[in-house]
């Protein structure tokens, strides 16, 4: 296969700061669709262009090799059992094998992605800050990486949450003697044969990998709230559309966006229906402290433990943003479509509402609209 990436990297990116049009933070999925579509719109190549400071664009991405996020969810996630996956505008996905692995189908068709589309994507980088270089809110912005600088005139942040596990407080947390992980480091079930494992989370990662773990060890689910299943014939677009709606009145509200999960409920799936019948889906309120050996429960017990996983999601990745304030009062960042409204030269996809598959492919196309008319840049090429 013909490289994924077009080389972008000069000799002396350690001093130079590079003037470009557009930087894209991120090559999931969110980043390739906004890369697909810059280049729809007229944005080319960063390099090799006499006015690559103002109508080129690079993409920028943190991980070795295509796939984003895929790169790194567990082995036993298959291509039969993993939740809504979109194709990325302009290529269809091959015929997947249903029994194999997330973490190789999707990283390889991000790869041909990336070489059919001669996408420039460099990596590894790893962006550091996104600075104001003046007040002038025409002025460029100044994106500080491991790789040297880009002076750019915009920015398409979609750096997803993968990068930004969050695991809560809870007291007696360091003094547990077994092991504790969150799904980002969960690799597979072989791992806790024979072992107890407590899982801490309401979500759909939660449930799928109790499924898993219950087969080759015991395990105890634990909630903040009990779950709600949704029991009648799933209607995913219906759903879909509330969570999506229930996710923007957050952002509007400049709030943290909340969890899909919250809308569409917990959906009985064949494999599920199993675990409900080993016991593995037996939910218990959260415990109150973690002690050496186990955790101290709600009712004044005790429960043993060798491990504990917290499948407690995960927040946007947004700190190297932070020099520019785009936080409101209320925790999140306020939008129009994908424009933050405190600074429009960057656009957040894969955030809020365009935090899934068919959401990051919309918000994609938004922003490298929204940027060709900033700009002033080409006409989208049919």
């Amino acid at each position: 296969m013909p490289s994924s990436s077009v080389d972008l990297r000069p000799a002396d990116t350690d001093t130079r700061v590079r003037p470009v049009g557009v930087v894209v933070i991120g090559a999931g999925q969110a980043g390739l669709s906004a890369a697909y579509h810059l280049r729809r719109r007229g944005f080319v190549s960063a390099t090799g262009l006499d006015d690559g400071a103002n109508r080129g664009f690079v993409v920028l991405d943190g991980e070795a090799g295509p796939g984003g996020a895929w790169r790194h969810r567990w082995r036993s996630l298959r291509m039969a059992t993993v939740n809504g996956i979109y194709d990325l505008p302009g290529m269809a996905r091959p015929q997947p094998d249903p029994c194999e692995p997330s973490a190789d189908a999707l990283p390889r068709y991000f790869a041909g992605y990336e070489a059919r589309h001669e996408l420039p994507v460099l990596r590894p980088v790893q962006v550091h800050a996104v600075e104001r270089v003046d007040d002038d809110p025409r002025g460029r912005l100044l994106v500080r990486t491991s790789d040297g600088s880009w002076s750019a005139r915009a920015v398409v942040n979609a750096t997803g949450t993968w990068t930004k596990p969050f695991w809560p407080y809870y007291p007696g947390r360091f003094a547990f003697a077994g092991r504790q992980l969150h799904v980002a480091d969960y690799v597979s079930a072989g791992e806790f044969t024979g072992r107890h494992v407590l899982v801490v989370g309401g979500g759909i990662s939660a449930v799928q990998l109790l499924d898993e773990i219950s087969q080759v060890a015991t395990t105890t689910w634990f909630t903040r709230r009990a779950p709600v299943w949704n029991d009648g014939p799933f209607d995913r677009e219906e759903l879909g559309r509330a969570a999506v709606a229930r996710v923007e009145e957050r952002v509007r509200q400049g709030l943290p966006p909340g969890s899909v999960v919250s809308v569409t409920g917990l959906v009985w799936t064949p494999a599920l229906r199993a675990a409900a019948a080993r016991g593995a889906l037996e939910r218990r309120p959260m415990f109150t402290r973690i002690e050496r050996d186990g955790v101290r429960l709600a009712d004044g017990g005790f429960q043993p433990a060798d491990a504990i996983l917290w499948a407690t999601g995960f927040r946007a990745a947004l700190d190297h943003l932070a020099p520019l304030g785009l936080r409101a009062p209320g925790g999140g960042v306020i939008m129009d479509r994908t424009t933050v409204a405190a600074e429009p030269r960057v656009h957040l996809i894969g955030y809020g509402p365009s935090a899934s598959t068919v959401g990051a492919n919309r918000a994609g196309r938004d922003a490298a609209n929204g940027l060709a008319t900033l700009l002033a840049v080409g006409e989208d090429r049919q």
